[in-house]
C-alpha cells in the first residue's frame, strides 16, 4: 500500500470520460445506523480508452484500503474529495477493487423513529452520491450498478434494479440487487425501513412495487390511487417501453424534496401518504407522474450539462401534466397551464435568466420548460411530436443529450421554424402571452377565466350579474375560485349573495377559497361558514376552525368540542391547532398541563420536521413557551432539511429581539448538544 501526497496536473482536470470508460460496479455494503456510517468492498470494471497517468473517482471524506487494479496494489491519493489512482495506464480492460468507509455529512440520511426504529435513505441529485459511495459526479459517466447490502432482518432494504438474491446470516439479511443497463451516479439509491409492500404488474408486464410503513397500510389505496394507471398511460403516450426491469415507489421520512427519480426506485416525501380525505388537498398524483416520466427523460437519456436541464425537468413536468389530463380531464390540464403561465409572467418581471442557462430557476426549468413542449406539441401536431420523441429516446438511449439533439429529431418530422421558437421560448425571459392565450383559449373554461380576469379592476356592481351567471353555471371550479378571489377586498354587503352562491356549489375547492378569503366573518354569515367544518378537507377544516375561533369568542367551546378528536394529515395539522386553541381558551381545558406536554411533544425529535414545525409555529404564536420549547426550536437548526433549519434560525432571530427571550436562550445553552450549542452561539453573536 502506497500513499503519495503530491499535486498532479493535466489529466485530473480534463473530462475523464474521453480517456476512461467505467462499465460496471459490484459492491457489498454494510450500514451502521448507530455510527451513521457505511462501509464496503467495491469492484469496478473499466476500460482505458487512451493511455493516461491518473484516474479519478469522486469520493468525499472517505477512507480507503486494499486499493488494487487487477489484483495488484496501485499508488493512490485520497484528496478528501477524490480517490486518484496514479500510474501508467494503457488501453485495455481492468478491474479496480478497494475497501472504503464513510460517515457522510449529506446524501445518506439516518432518520430516528421514536428511538426504536430507523429509516435510512439517500438523495444524490446534483453531485452528492459521492458522499456515500465512491462514484462519479460527472453525469456523462454511466455505469451498471449492482449493490449488495447487509442489514437487520426486521427491515426492508431497497436499491436499484431487480432483487437477485436475499440470504440470511444470524440476525442479518443480505440483499443483492442487479441492474442490466448503465445510469449516472446521481440516481444510485438505498432505502431501508420497516415497510409493507404490494406488488402489481403493468399492462406491459413490468413488476410494480409500492411500499408504505407498516402503520400506514390502510392508506395504500388513496396514496397510490392512480399509480398503475399513470405507468400504463406514460408507456403508451411516450411510445417507448419502460426502459428498466422493475419500478418501485417508497415514501421516506424527512425527505428533502417532493420526490426523486432514482432509477427503478422513486423515493417520495411522506406528506403524500394520505387517507381519502387528505387526498383532496395533497395527493401524490403529480409527483408520481413526474418522477416516473424521469425514468425516460433523465435516467434513460441524461442532459449533458445543467444548461440543458430543461430536457429533464421540462419533459417530466409536461408528461406529468399529460398524465393528469388523462385522469382529471381537459379543464384540469388547461387550468394548471393557465396558472403556471401567470406565475412565469409574474416572475419574468424580475427574472432575467432564460431556460437555456445553468442558473435558471426551478420555475423556469420545470414550468417554462413544460410550456415550451406544450407549444411545440401543439405547433407540429400530435403525430409528428410523438414520432420525434420516440426517435429521440431510441437514438440516445443510455446516453447523454443536449437541446440540439432533441431539435434534430423534430426537424426530421416537421419544417417548423425551430430557430425562432428557440429564441422565443428558450433564450428569452419574456413570456409569449399571445401564443399562450391562443392555445389556452381552445378550452371553454379558460375562455371564461380570461373574461373573469379582465374584470379585476371593474367595479363589482358592473360585473356582478356576470359573476352570478358564472357561479350558477357548470363551468370548471377554478373559474369560480377566481371570482371568489376577486371578491376578497369588496364590502361584505355587496358580495354576500355571491359568497353564498359559492358556498352552495358544494365544491370543496371553491368553498376552501371562501374560507381563505373571508377572515373577518359577519354574524349573519356565521352559520354558513360553520358548515365548512364538515367539509371533507383537512385544509379547509384547519382554516375554518381557526377563523371561527378568532371571530366568535362566545362559541369557542362549541368549536373545540366539535374538533377535539381531529388529527388531520400525517403532520397532525388539526391536532396541533386544536391543542393551541384549547390552551388559549379561558376555562376550557381541565388538564392544561397535559395539553401543553402533548403540544410540546409534537415539536420534539420524535416527529418529522413538518409536524415539529407545525407545533413550534403554534407554540410561539400562542406564546406557549418554556425551556423545552426553546430547546426543541434550537434542535431544528441542526436538521438536515434546510427548510426546517432555516425556519428555526429565523424564528430564533425574531425571539432574540426580546431581552427576556435572549436570557432564556443563554440559560439553556449549557444543556444543548455540541452541534446545537454551535448554532445557537452563532445566532447569539449576530
Amino acid at each position: 500500500m502506497k500513499y503519495i501526497f503530491l499535486l498532479f496536473t493535466g489529466f485530473i482536470f480534463a473530462q475523464q470520460t474521453q480517456f476512461v470508460d467505467f462499465k460496471s460496479v459490484n459492491a457489498q455494503l454494510t450500514l451502521n445506523a448507530k455510527e451513521k456510517s457505511v462501509s464496503g468492498t467495491v469492484d469496478y470494471g473499466f476500460m482505458v480508452l487512451k493511455s493516461i497517468d491518473t484516474i479519478k473517482i469522486d469520493a468525499k471524506n472517505m477512507e480507503f484500503s486494499k486499493v488494487q487494479i487487477d489484483n495488484k496494489d496501485v499508488v493512490f491519493v485520497n484528496s478528501g474529495k477524490q480517490l486518484q489512482l496514479i500510474g501508467n495506464f494503457q488501453k485495455g480492460e481492468n478491474h479496480l477493487t478497494f475497501k472504503y468507509t464513510a460517515k457522510p455529512k449529506q446524501a445518506l440520511y439516518f432518520v430516528d423513529i421514536e428511538g426504536k426504529d430507523v429509516q435510512i435513505w439517500t438523495q444524490g441529485q446534483g453531485r452528492y452520491t459521492s458522499n456515500w459511495f465512491p462514484s462519479f459526479d460527472d453525469v456523462n459517466e454511466k455505469v451498471i450498478f449492482n449493490l449488495g447490502i447487509s442489514y437487520d432482518k426486521e427491515y426492508q432494504v431497497i436499491s436499484n434494479g431487480i432483487l437477485k438474491d436475499k440470504t440470511q446470516k444470524d440476525n442479518l439479511f443480505h440483499w443483492q440487487y442487479k441492474m442490466e443497463k448503465p445510469m449516472s451516479s446521481y440516481v444510485l439509491m438505498l432505502a431501508v425501513g420497516k415497510y409493507d409492500k404490494k406488488s402489481l404488474k403493468s399492462k406491459s408486464n413490468v413488476p410494480l412495487e409500492y411500499y408504505l410503513e407498516n402503520k400506514d397500510a390502510s392508506r395504500f389505496e388513496p396514496t397510490f390511487r392512480y399509480s398503475k394507471r399513470i405507468f400504463d398511460f406514460l408507456e403508451k403516450e411516450i411510445g417507448v417501453s419502460y426502459p428498466w426491469q422493475v419500478y418501485r415507489e417508497i415514501p421516506v421520512r424527512d425527505f428533502l424534496y417532493a420526490g426523486m427519480e432514482n432509477t427503478t426506485s422513486t423515493l417520495f416525501a411522506t406528506r403524500y401518504v394520505v387517507d381519502s380525505i387528505g387526498f383532496t388537498d395533497r395527493n401524490y398524483t403529480n409527483v408520481d407522474a413526474h418522477e416516473l416520466a424521469h425514468h425516460w427523460f433523465g435516467n434513460l437519456i441524461t442532459a449533458e450539462s445543467s444548461k440543458h436541464h430543461w430536457l429533464q425537468e421540462g419533459f417530466a413536468t409536461y408528461y406529468a401534466a399529460l398524465a393528469e389530463r388523462e385522469i382529471f380531464g381537459d379543464d384540469y390540464f388547461y387550468s394548471k397551464l393557465y396558472d403556471t403561465a401567470q406565475q412565469i409572467k409574474f416572475a419574468s418581471r424580475t427574472d432575467s435568466i432564460p431556460v437555456l442557462n445553468p442558473k435558471a430557476s426551478s420555475l423556469t426549468f420545470y414550468e417554462k420548460g413544460a410550456w415550451t413542449l406544450f407549444v411545440l406539441h401543439e405547433s407540429i401536431g400530435d403525430k409528428a411530436f410523438k414520432k420525434a420523441i420516440k426517435s429521440y429516446l431510441k437514438k440516445y438511449a443510455y446516453q447523454i443529450v443536449n437541446t440540439e439533439d432533441f431539435f434534430n429529431e423534430i426537424k426530421k418530422v416537421s419544417d417548423f421554424d425551430l430557430d425562432k421558437f428557440q429564441k422565443t421560448w428558450l433564450e428569452s425571459t419574456v413570456f409569449d402571452t399571445p401564443t399562450a392565450n391562443a392555445l389556452l383559449s381552445k378550452n371553454k373554461a379558460i375562455q371564461v377565466r380570461l373574461e373573469v380576469d379582465k374584470l379585476k379592476k371593474t367595479p363589482l356592481a358592473e360585473k356582478k350579474d356576470f359573476f352570478i351567471k358564472t357561479l350558477n353555471s357548470d363551468v370548471y371550479h377554478t373559474v369560480k375560485e377566481s371570482i371568489v378571489d376577486q371578491l376578497e377586498n369588496e364590502k361584505y354587503e355587496a358580495k354576500k349573495d355571491l359568497l353564498l352562491l359559492a358556498m352552495q356549489t358544494n365544491n370543496v375547492q371553491i368553498r376552501q377559497t371562501v374560507a381563505e378569503t373571508l377572515t373577518k366573518i359577519p354574524e349573519d354569515f356565521r352559520a354558513a361558514y360553520e358548515t365548512l367544518l364538515n367539509d371533507q378537507s383537512y385544509q379547509t377544516q384547519e382554516i375554518a376552525l381557526y377563523w371561527l375561533w378568532r371571530n366568535f369568542p362566545d362559541h369557542r367551546n362549541e368549536y373545540l368540542n366539535k374538533s377535539k378528536n381531529w388529527i388531520g394529515f400525517n403532520d397532525y395539522n388539526l391536532r396541533t391547532l386544536w391543542l393551541s386553541l384549547a390552551l388559549s381558551t379561558s376555562n376550557y381545558a381541565d388538564n392544561p398541563d397535559e395539553l401543553v406536554a402533548e403540544l410540546i411533544g409534537f415539536s420534539s425529535t420524535k416527529y418529522e420536521a413538518t409536524t415539529r414545525q407545525n407545533a413550534l409555529e403554534k407554540l410561539i404564536a400562542f406564546k406557549i413557551i418554556n425551556d423545552q420549547v426553546l430547546s426543541n426550536l434550537v434542535s431544528s437548526t441542526t436538521h438536515h432539511m434546510w427548510q426546517f433549519s432555516k425556519f428555526g434560525r429565523d424564528t430564533i432571530r425574531m425571539l432574540l429581539k426580546n431581552s427576556e427571550m435572549r436570557a432564556s436562550f443563554e440559560r439553556i445553552l449549557p444543556n444543548l448538544t455540541p452541534d446545537e450549542q454551535f448554532q445557537l452561539n452563532r445566532l447569539l453573536k449576530e
